[in-house]
């Protein structure tokens, strides 16, 4: 993936990035920069707003050149090709150097207002801070009701208790996002990867306005993904805190045929030794099925090893997260 980026001089190191990936949204951006200005100067922290564009049919990219042509705290990523709300994300965090990392909408629904809560979400112990759209100003057939099974699946599977994982407008202390390589549709799965790496999450309610500008990029059309991301996340975070079990319970299955092979080897034992070829064919039978056994319990012993190395390396690798 091959980004551009406008560079120019800012005098002091941002404590705060935000993050905003774009695609067609020309005219939501100039009232969107002046509400990220409204919000954060008061904050009187030094920030810097990072508007990824990702590959937009319209005007948007010269929209954000000359946003930053304008401001110095804003910069400005290319991406060469479309690639989707999450690409887009991830190479924000990428270029991001504040401490603090937030993300939000281009288009107007999140409302910038509420980052100085996300913020001091942090400040007060927490990891993550999601916002939770509780008062969703959306059609309710094509974007609030996936979204309600969807949270409800995503909070059960994943076991982090977020009403709306959907949100893009949430905070995160910079060693978090550092930690998480995401791609497809796996910007919704934040809290739930952030909390298998051991971060605190929460969240808090957060305004959600109505689309002023076109319409919105996404639809139901993402539900497959959707559900397949959510499938290799459950699998990933649970394989890498219990391998060794994972293994085992593929190895269940041929422990059941092996025992049920050897209880019928001794039941039958006097037709086996009178008929040497059924009794070949039993003696293989149990031994394969005995390897594949012993096979996948190695394969779950070296799993374990290889999780526990990798922690260590991440512990003396990684800064702990600040409480």
């Amino acid at each position: 993936m091959g980004s551009r980026a406008s560079c120019r001089h800012v005098e002091s190191v941002p404590e705060i990035t935000v993050v905003v990936p774009v695609y067609d949204e020309e005219e939501s951006l100039p009232d969107l920069q002046a509400e990220l200005l409204a919000a954060l100067e008061p904050m009187r922290r030094p920030f810097e707003i990072v508007y990824v564009d990702d590959a937009s049919d319209d005007e948007s990219l010269a929209v954000m050149l000359d946003l930053r042509r304008g401001d110095p705290r804003v910069r400005v990523i290319g991406l060469q090709g479309r690639s989707g709300q999450t690409a887009a994300m991830a190479a924000g965090f990428d270029h991001a150097r504040g401490s603090i990392v937030v993300t939000i909408d281009g288009d107007l629904q999140n409302d910038p207002a509420d980052i100085p809560r996300l913020v001091a979400g942090l400040e007060g112990g927490a990891d993550v801070v999601a916002g939770w759209r509780k008062a969703r100003r959306d059609g309710f057939v094509l974007r609030r009701l996936p979204s309600i099974a969807a949270n409800r699946l995503i909070s059960l599977v994943g076991g982090v208790a977020i009403h709306d994982t959907g949100c893009t407008l949430k905070a995160f202390r910079r060693e978090v996002v550092e930690r998480l390589p995401i791609y497809s549709e796996q910007h919704r799965f934040l809290p739930v990867l952030s909390a298998g790496s051991g971060a605190r999450v929460t969240e808090i309610v957060v305004n959600h306005r109505a689309r002023r500008f076109g319409r919105s990029k996404y639809g139901i059309g993402r539900a497959t993904r959707v559900l397949l991301d959510l499938l290799v996340v459950k699998m990933v975070s649970s394989f890498s805190q219990r391998p060794l079990s994972y293994f085992a319970i593929l190895a269940v299955p041929f422990a059941m045929l092996f025992g049920v092979v050897l209880v019928s080897a001794v039941v039958h034992a006097d037709r086996l030794t009178q008929d040497k070829r059924w009794g070949n064919v039993a003696l293989f039978t149990t031994l394969v099925l005995l390897l594949i056994c012993v096979y996948f319990l190695m394969l779950g012993l070296l799993a374990e090893l290889a999780v526990k190395a990798s922690g260590m390396h991440r512990s003396r690798s990684h800064r702990p997260l600040a409480r």
